[in-house]
């Protein structure tokens, strides 16, 4: 296992629409393994293989709260097959927008669809934190990042503090 890079905004490949994945190959279970060693690392409760460079629709999540406990997961090709009418806000951040948090309104329940590690295709009910959490990594496969569900003031903002930081950085 390694930890991996995470690619920041202004990143264009942030925007990329990431790949299905055809097979379970023991490629794809290292990169899962660096992804959640990376996100631990990080530390972060999601990541999409997008943010470490890969295209594909993989995404890495735990959501245990308490300290000492992990439950680790892996979700493939993951696709929402139904959202609530309801509406939920959490305050979301992302790895990929180091130190910037907003609030976000999401439906407050999905349905989603994945496969895990293991090839099962699974179904499962979200709400909650699991809810948000879902919707923003895949979102991220699909190129859209939870700054585009902010005003364009607020989007236009963030973009340039990053611009200027990745100018700054590469001096």
């Amino acid at each position: 296992m390694a930890i991996r890079d995470i690619i920041i905004l202004p990143d264009t490949q942030l925007r990329l629409v990431s790949k299905p994945i055809e097979k379970i190959t023991p490629e794809i279970r290292a990169l899962a393994d660096d992804m959640l060693e990376t996100m631990y690392d990080a530390p972060g409760i999601g990541l999409a293989a997008i943010q470490v460079a890969q295209p594909l629709r993989l995404i890495t999540m735990d959501l245990s709260k308490k300290e000492g406990e992990s439950d680790p997961r892996v979700f493939i090709n993951p696709e929402i097959l139904s959202s609530s009418e309801e509406f939920s806000v959490y305050e979301e951040g992302c790895l990929s927008i180091p130190e910037y948090y907003e609030e976000v309104e999401r439906p407050a329940r999905v349905r989603v669809r994945f496969m895990d590690i293991h090839g099962k295709v699974q179904e499962e009910d979200a709400d909650g934190l699991y809810a948000t959490c879902i919707q923003h990594e895949i979102d991220h496969l699909n190129g859209v990042l939870f700054v585009d569900y902010l005003s364009k003031l607020k989007r236009d903002m963030v973009g340039k503090k990053f611009k200027k930081a990745a100018k700054l950085a590469a001096k």
